[in-house]
């Protein structure tokens, strides 16, 4: 399949994510469904791709059924042809899901031979984010991990000189990851301070459930629109705004950075005031994506500089 299909398809996925289209509902899209989802003619291959997307499983089966073929349904019965552009379900003009609830959604995920539809989407946004900034790697994803366990590694020694991290040799992964990520807007401050019912700057991008907490609340109180990790006892959840979009298992959390990153991108949303001097760095360093001149505030070449004097280049 060619890239550009492919970073097509990505998207298109996400976007639907994004409306609130349940999984349910992806196989009964009909062309019109689509085209109203993505309108005008410079979307014409993204609907193409979509089609093709979600209903290439539907495809497959007929193909590989030997019996449905010239019409017959292997009872000596005669088949109908259905036009995959009509519809004949009977669906209201506007479906609107029911959106999903939060604390069912942080549940523990049951054990599946398959891959859950939030990894599944974990895959994609990923992806998406190769596309964007090196779509000829195909080691992207790969390396990219390999950079945030190299930053990861030398942040540990920051934030100790620092004196915003302890040492972490009786901690363990899931510890460490929170007290990194508490601890990373800190270590490359903004000059913003957050808003006040937010509270630490931290929690623009991790927020740690209390026992008699209700997320759904959080997220609707919420006073910033940007990606923010949710984590519970047993697994955690990426919200953007008060939707959820991905949930996935605790033991995987310190990845869950580079998850907030490429949700960034694939979104195309701005960095919140209050950490933007932490994203600029991870994005430079981390993802290895310069910061234009124009962009580089004070605060970034100042974090930056001290940074580097500290790992020694």
């Amino acid at each position: 399949m060619d890239r550009t299909t492919g970073c097509e398809s990505n998207c298109s996925k996400l976007l639907i994510k994004a409306a609130n289209i349940s999984e349910a509902l992806l196989p009964t899209l009909s062309r019109q469904d689509i085209r109203d989802l993505f309108p005008g003619p410079e979307h014409f291959l993204r609907r193409k791709a979509t089609w093709k997307l979600f209903h290439k499983e539907q495809e497959v089966q007929q193909a590989a059924s030997p019996n449905q073929e010239n019409g017959s349904n292997g009872r000596g019965l005669a088949t109908v042809q259905v036009n995959p552009c009509v519809s004949e379900t009977p669906r209201p003009s506007n479906p609107t899901p029911p959106q999903p609830d939060v604390q069912e959604i942080l549940d523990p995920p049951r054990t599946c031979s398959y891959p859950t539809l939030s990894m599944l989407f974990i895959l994609t946004v990923m992806d998406e984010l190769r596309c964007i900034l090196d779509r000829s790697n195909p080691d992207f994803i790969s390396d990219l991990k390999t950079s945030w366990e190299s930053f990861y590694g030398k942040a540990q020694f920051y934030g100790v000189f620092k004196k915003l991290l302890g040492p972490s040799t009786t901690q363990d992964k899931v510890t460490r990851s929170i007290a990194m990520m508490k601890a990373l807007p800190e270590m490359f401050p903004s000059p913003v301070a957050p808003p006040k019912n937010l509270g630490h700057a931290s929690e623009a991008m991790v927020h740690i459930l209390e026992p008699t907490e209700n997320p759904n609340t959080y997220l609707q109180r919420r006073p910033v629109f940007s990606p923010v990790l949710i984590i519970c006892d047993s697994s955690c959840m990426l919200a953007i705004g008060s939707t959820p979009v991905i949930t996935f298992p605790k033991e995987n959390i310190d990845t869950a950075v580079l998850y907030l990153l490429a949700y960034y991108y694939t979104f195309h949303l701005t960095y919140p005031k209050c950490i933007a001097t932490l994203l600029s760095v991870l994005q430079s360093e981390v993802q290895q994506d310069a910061i234009h001149d124009s962009y580089a505030t004070s605060s970034y070449k100042k974090a930056l500089s001290e940074w580097k004097k500290f790992i020694g280049e």
